[in-house]
């Protein structure tokens, strides 16, 4: 179909399975739930393929065994929730490295993006990656649900052009495709000129 994201050949990249530095792994761990293994032919395995409810919950075997607690989202800040979905939504960056917000490639670490914006600012702690996206259902791709969601802080947005039919996320969070068939909405929510969606203008 295309290229895996990031890499500049078909032939891939050479990674030494499970050596500390292996960067191939970080692709299971977001991509896959539970602990790895290796096979024979040096191929991974993944304990189980996709996102199950331990990726999120954490490992169960004593909540099944014994009813005693596991990781609850709910009870966690939205700083929090955000560190927890950023596990995987996100590239942890380098001690010391700054993000570079030309690179369109960046804009798929939407917690990082999120944390830039006003909206998140000036919610007193309140907004989260589950403020937009309900954990326990299919993804809700609709511009009216996302639409509900901007207008319980915004009721009465005042634009200084027409906007009428336009989403509130068309505007404010606009689609970044750093390469063919691969498209992220950038969740740096603020005011973008035409043409360039990378670093907004002004926040709303």
């Amino acid at each position: 179909m295309a290229l895996t994201p990031g890499h500049r050949s078909p032939a891939g990249e050479r990674y030494r399975t499970f050596d500390p530095g292996a960067a191939i792994l970080r692709c299971f761990q977001c991509h896959s739930t539970g602990p790895l293994r290796l096979a024979a032919g040096f191929r991974i395995e993944p304990s189980e393929p996709g996102v199950q409810c331990e990726a999120c919950h954490g490992p169960g075997a004593e909540h099944a065994s014994s009813l005693k607690s596991i990781r609850n989202p709910k009870r966690l800040s939205a700083n929090e929730i955000n560190d927890l979905c950023g596990a995987c939504h996100r590239k942890p960056a380098a001690a010391g490295d700054d993000t570079d917000w030309t690179n369109p490639w960046n804009t798929r670490h939407q917690p990082l993006y999120l944390a830039e914006s006003a909206c998140f600012r000036k919610s007193k702690g309140k907004l989260s990656c589950l403020t937009c996206h309900a954990a326990h259902t299919p993804l809700d791709r609709s511009a009216a649900g996302y639409d509900r969601t901007c207008s319980g802080c915004h009721a009465r947005p005042r634009h200084r052009t027409a906007v009428t039919g336009r989403a509130c996320a068309a505007c404010h969070m606009p689609v970044v495709e750093p390469q063919a068939n691969l498209r992220f909405a950038n969740h740096w929510i603020g005011v973008y000129t035409g043409g360039k969606p990378l670093r907004p203008i002004a926040r709303p």
